[in-house]
């Protein structure tokens, strides 16, 4: 299994570095649960873990993950009621219209293809999307934005900039092949009120020195 590597930890939570291609909660394969358990397990403490919010498999980045039972339900209530900041840097093949905005779109989730789609209209299985964008650099081929999430549906940064026109790098899914990476989307800072003390827990993690970040060293 991958090392683990932490960012913050206390009795109550921790918060964590989910490589790419690592599952986000208990499945078939390495996960973050149990690399989790595995280190804790073998520092001699607590070794419960709960996941309270989820990446795709192929993308990394920041995660809080849950020590305590009790604490498992208040953080996945902040998370359900956007009280967690969650912002991203993704690589997009194309330049955005405009430096910065806001989207927002109605997703619809097709489960059995584990894919979704922007659509026109609301009916059963469509949710609203909704996310700001910055710009921070740009070559000739393709943009590196940071994105911060105001809602949490599946794929919603990838459906949402390939539905423009401007594919995450690598996201075969949403159109846009690259042998040299997957989906260019990495977790970048998290924030959220600590739920036992109050206090602010706030972690950024830059993404690996890898391509295609490494195409914009000094912007993020």
């Amino acid at each position: 299994m991958p090392d683990v590597t932490i960012l913050y930890q206390d009795a109550h939570l921790a918060v964590a570095v989910k490589p790419a291609g690592v599952l986000s909660e208990d499945g078939d394969g390495a996960s973050m649960p149990a690399l989790l358990r595995e280190h804790y397990r073998a520092a001699g403490q607590n070794d419960y873990i709960a996941t309270v919010h989820r990446l795709d498999r192929i993308v990394g980045g920041v995660m809080v993950f849950s020590r305590r039972r009790e604490i498992t339900g208040k953080l996945t209530e902040a998370v359900r009621e956007h009280r967690v900041t969650k912002e991203y840097l993704a690589v997009l093949r194309g330049h955005p219209a405009e430096p910065e905005a806001t989207l927002t779109d109605l997703l619809f989730r097709d489960a059995a293809h584990n894919k979704s789609y922007v659509v026109k209209r609301m009916r059963k299985g469509v949710r609203e999307a909704s996310l700001d964008y910055r710009e921070l650099g740009r070559t000739d081929a393709l943009s590196l934005v940071r994105v911060r999430l105001h809602t949490g549906r599946t794929h919603q940064i990838r459906v949402q900039f390939a539905s423009r026109g401007l594919p995450l790098l690598g996201d075969i899914r949403y159109g846009s092949k690259d042998p040299r990476c997957t989906a260019a989307l990495w977790s970048y800072h998290l924030a959220f009120a600590h739920p036992v003390t109050g206090r602010p827990v706030d972690v950024i993690c830059p993404p690996p020195a890898a391509y295609p970040w490494t195409l914009f060293e000094g912007a993020f």
